[in-house]
């Protein structure tokens, strides 16, 4: 159950904001709002103590989320939004928060968003739903640049990034994830806390990246090897890897070939990729890894 959506004393309510600006929510744009300060508090109070960090936050629509964030400590809060309508409301909280609030009117899909901030850095989003997979992929990819990642999704999607080895929602996604970070579901909120309200539920997907990352040419083979290995899935390995390597691979991995992508660890995951990697590149990557990764 969610409260009503009051605003703090003095606030303006968020359905008024988005009724002044005409800003209904697009399916084209993955929108659904967040209107209730209870729950977008909750969701920033997540992210941890935001004391001297610079925190983006992608698709603020009408800026529930990022009024909370701007009631935490947190040095800054950089919001990055494509819709025109969106941008004139979060230009009026900019005008209110000159020093703490910046806008970026882009696609987040097309930015590299570290560069908008200085470290420590988060991102702590209700990511629209039609492109929230690629850009936590993305995010991963360049994970020794933040600290922490909150973010919301589908519920399917945060079920996908926690799941374990062996389970119907394990796949690339929980693979990538766990082996870049620490992620956890922390929060499930009901279709009824949204406007509209969306078919499924959706979940906050705590992500804290390892100390230790690998390099570009490790992640890209890790790429290569789940896009294989779960690309057929019902395949044993054997079959699935084929095409980058197959039985030899999974020998130098010391994996057994009639296995199934699910049923391997993350750091079963870990020998393949750096196999693959040593393969393309040299022993630049040994097949055994000692980090937690």
């Amino acid at each position: 159950m969610t409260g009503p959506a009051v605003a703090p004393p003095g606030e303006e309510k968020l359905g008024d904001v988005i009724a002044r600006h005409g800003l209904d929510a697009r399916k084209a744009l993955g929108q659904h709002f967040l209107l209730d300060p209870g729950i977008t508090a909750r969701i920033a109070a997540l992210a941890g103590d935001l004391t001297g960090r610079h925190v983006v936050e992608v698709g603020p629509g009408p800026g529930g989320l990022t009024r909370s964030l701007l009631a935490t400590p947190a040095a800054s809060v950089t919001a990055v939004e494509i819709d025109r309508r969106a941008v004139a409301i979060i230009a009026e909280l900019v005008a209110r928060f000159p020093d703490r609030l910046r806008l970026v009117e882009a696609d987040a899909t097309t930015r590299d968003l570290a560069e908008l901030c200085p470290a420590p850095r988060q991102v702590v989003a209700n990511l629209p739903y039609n492109v929230g997979t690629p850009l936590l992929v993305g995010w991963l990819r360049q994970a020794a640049s933040w600290e922490r990642l909150t973010l919301m999704f589908q519920m399917e999607v945060g079920e996908r990034i926690c799941a374990a080895p062996d389970t119907s929602h394990y796949g690339r996604l929980a693979v990538l994830a766990q082996w870049t970070c620490q992620a956890g579901l922390v929060m499930r909120i009901p279709p009824g806390a949204f406007s509209p309200p969306p078919k499924v539920h959706s979940a906050v997907v705590s992500l804290i990246p390892h100390a230790i990352q690998p390099e570009p040419a490790l992640f890209r083979a890790m790429e290569q090897v789940t896009a294989a290995a779960f690309g057929q899935r019902r395949k044993m390995l054997r079959g699935s890897l084929r095409a980058i390597g197959g039985e030899t691979l999974l020998g130098e991995a010391d994996i057994a070939g009639d296995r199934r992508a699910e049923t391997l660890s993350i750091a079963e995951f870990d020998r393949l990729a750096r196999c693959h990697a040593a393969r393309a590149a040299g022993p630049a990557y040994p097949a055994r890894s000692a980090s937690t990764m």
